[in-house]
């Protein structure tokens, strides 16, 4: 398996740290040194739909396909308005893609899975080409009058075509039931029968905790790839990690003992897009020309659950 194509989409709206000051209990200098976010990109005018479409269009155009050559389309979405349909079957037309399709909920480590499952696939027959399309909306989930979660979030998504090749060389996956390091619970509809009714929260997430689980099964799920794959930590080009907050970047690049320049960073500009985080970074890399062939790619990447993800590349 290879990758063919990619797409990414953000909203027009971009807000700053200035601007979350201007309502929030903070400061440019508190977000930023925090977090590594300067700005971020937030809905206002569209939908997450029009962000998807924009990111599988600008993909399938980039591999070179027709939509119709997509076997399978894979979409990887946290929460968005709908319950149901899934959101593979909201897009599926607008795209122009008959295949099948199938959504994915492992939150931010959304896209390393479904790079799993689309290998899976490719190997078992079951499809040649298949679309990843990543779209989340993470800024809905905030109490936008607290600022722990809501200053770290932004919208967005990106998209890839995956091919046949021998690119992606092995992928490590990592769950602990751990519920309340971070979750974001949705209003049901009340029953006559229920005891309980769960009226739904904003995200709710428990920062040092998150912190240190983030860092330290981030870095073994790299140790336990490269290792698998006899690949020292300084043979890799690039460590392309989940954009969360530069804190946890830089923990994740402390304990691997590599130089900066390996680990790129889009964070300052999006912040946390969730499950899009990772394909919006390598569709900018790639558009810059930054990833050349036979250069060695890791992806990592963690999220509520409490799960992680890892995968190495070693580029066609």
């Amino acid at each position: 398996m290879k990758v063919i194509g990619t797409g990414s989409a953000l909203p027009s709206l971009t807000v700053s740290n200035d601007d979350l000051a201007t309502f929030l209990d903070t400061s440019d200098a508190w977000i930023s040194t925090r977090t590594g976010i300067k700005t971020r990109h937030l809905l206002s005018n569209e939908t997450l739909y029009d962000l998807a479409v924009e990111a599988a269009n600008k993909a399938i155009s980039a591999s070179g396909l027709t939509p119709d050559q997509i076997d399978f389309l894979l979409v990887s979405n946290v929460a968005n308005e709908h319950i149901t349909p899934g959101l593979s079957c909201i897009i599926q037309k607008r795209i122009g893609v008959t295949c099948p399709g199938l959504d994915i909920n492992v939150a931010c480590a959304g896209f390393v899975n479904a790079l799993m499952l689309a290998d899976d696939m490719m190997k078992a027959g079951r499809a040649k080409y298949v679309l990843i399309v990543c779209a989340e909306e993470p800024s809905k989930y905030c109490n936008w009058q607290e600022r722990d979660t809501s200053i770290l979030f932004g919208d967005g998504a990106g998209a890839v075509v995956l091919g046949p090749g021998n690119a992606f060389k092995n992928v490590h996956l990592t769950m602990i039931s751990d519920r309340d390091v971070l979750y974001y619970e949705r209003h049901m509809e009340k029953t006559p029968f229920e005891q309980k009714q769960v009226e739904g929260q904003p995200l709710m997430m428990k920062g040092k905790d998150l912190f240190r689980t983030a860092v330290s099964e981030s870095a073994k799920d790299v140790q336990k790839v490269l290792e698998e794959e006899k690949v020292s930590a300084s043979d890799v080009d690039y460590y392309l990690l989940h954009q969360a907050n530069k804190r946890i970047i830089e923990g994740i690049r402390s304990i691997l003992g590599q130089p900066e320049e390996k680990f790129p960073t889009n964070i300052e500009k999006y912040g946390n897009t969730s499950s899009a985080s990772i394909p919006i970074l390598l569709d900018e890399m790639l558009a810059e020309n930054k990833i050349k062939k036979g250069d060695k790619i890791v992806m990592s990447a963690f999220g509520a659950g409490f799960v992680s993800a890892a995968c190495l590349w070693e580029w066609e």
